[in-house]
């Protein structure tokens, strides 16, 4: 190799290996790309409609509505949309210094449907995230990005690992996000899709507690959050994470701390508790 070819593909490589670019496509079965050297960089898909694939040496995955699929650097791929389809999809190609890649099995293509739809919606919000902060070259546009992956990384990495119930899951997501709102179990089973007993029944199953008692340990969890680290009062805090009555409040924090609100707080600001901290 001639000494100017070896520095161009030199130059090549290096860029890949450090930028971060991304994209919106929607294409026709005529879409398709080999690369039988593969690039130094990692590619991931996340199939919003129609249908793709993905393959290396050692196998080959259709690419899904709902599924996120990577390619790890180094190794002969191909890619593109299925016959008779038309695949709609955001990508990112990154260079492989992320350190939560390291969370992912050990294979050269991995795909993996994202189960959770609140888990499916922060995915696709990180890749407009990504397209957005990689084109717009501001001060801590490559930061940004970085997070924006780790967060896609992590979510794909918890899908994998996870042995809960998909089901279970969503329903703890949004217990979470509407932790003090009035909790309607009626309104929960219609969002998750099954009927309030079978969801009651699965939670419990899965774990150990009622739907109604996982609410207010969320609750409860909080405010002891802010009892030991705010200076609000027990009321206040009370219906900071929901409650509308104290008297409730401190009923259900009894039964998980077994004290009341004021008698916590006063624990965990005695000399012995703080020293410990």
């Amino acid at each position: 190799m001639k000494r100017n070819d070896w520095d161009r593909r030199q130059s090549k490589d290096a860029a890949e290996q450090s930028v971060i670019f991304a994209g919106h496509f929607s294409e026709n079965d005529h879409y398709h790309t080999v690369r039988p050297h593969g690039r130094s960089d990692w590619l991931m898909f996340y199939t919003l409609q129609g249908e793709g694939f993905a393959l290396t040496d050692a196998s080959r995955q259709r690419c899904l509505p709902g599924e996120l699929t990577l390619i790890r650097p180094g190794c002969m791929h191909e890619y593109g949309t299925a016959a008779g389809n038309t695949w709609q999809f955001v990508w990112v190609h990154f260079p492989d210094v992320i350190a939560e890649t390291g969370l992912l099995p050990a294979t050269n293509l991995i795909s993996c449907p994202i189960r959770q739809p609140s888990a499916g919606k922060r995915i696709y919000r990180a890749f407009r995230r990504i397209l957005t902060d990689s084109l717009a070259s501001s001060l801590y546009g490559e930061s940004l990005c970085e997070n924006a992956l780790r967060e896609i990384l992590l979510l794909l990495a918890q899908q994998i690992n996870s042995t809960a119930d998909a089901r279970i899951e969503e329903a703890m997501h949004l217990l979470a996000v509407h932790m003090t709102q009035p909790l309607s179990i009626g309104e929960l089973a219609h969002t998750i899709g099954l009927s309030p007993s079978r969801l009651s029944h699965l939670f419990k199953a899965s774990t150990g507690y009622s739907i109604i008692d996982m609410h207010n340990r969320m609750r409860v969890r909080q405010a002891a959050l802010l009892l030991e680290h705010t200076k609000r009062s027990a009321s206040e805090i009370a219906f900071d994470v929901g409650y509308q009555n104290y008297n409730h409040f401190a009923v259900q924090f009894s039964k998980v701390y077994g004290v009341s609100p004021r008698a916590y707080r006063n624990w965990k600001q005695t000399p012995d508790h703080l020293a410990q901290q």
